[in-house]
């Protein structure tokens, strides 16, 4: 099935790549906001938890920007370790993950 084509009936398997882009796109957003918000805020005294937390959103950056390189090659939604699809549902969520839930457990 394609990556563009909602699957019929009331359950879909894919996201489109257009709401694929969509919500990779306001994920890319939301976290160039928060480093703004971040940099604006920062003082000497929370400095190690203003970096901790600026590392964790640039690793989500980067994550959203594989993940619209596999919107791109067309392997978006598709576990990168077992190969099965990854549930719409979990896409809906974490719309930038590489892994379904029982291979992202193994990852951990």
């Amino acid at each position: 099935m394609s990556l563009d084509t909602p699957q019929a009936g009331t359950c879909r398997e894919r996201l489109t790549a257009h709401e694929a882009r969509q919500r990779l796109e306001h994920e890319r957003t939301s976290r160039v906001t928060q480093l703004q918000a971040i940099d604006e805020a920062g003082s000497a005294a929370e400095e190690g938890v203003m970096s901790a937390q600026k590392d964790t959103i640039q690793r989500v950056l980067t994550e959203v920007e594989a993940a619209f390189a596999r919107v791109q090659d067309g392997s978006y939604g598709i576990c990168r370790s077992c190969s099965k699809p990854i549930p719409v549902e979990r896409l809906e969520i974490l719309p930038y993950t590489p892994f379904c839930v029982p291979c992202q457990r193994n990852t951990v």
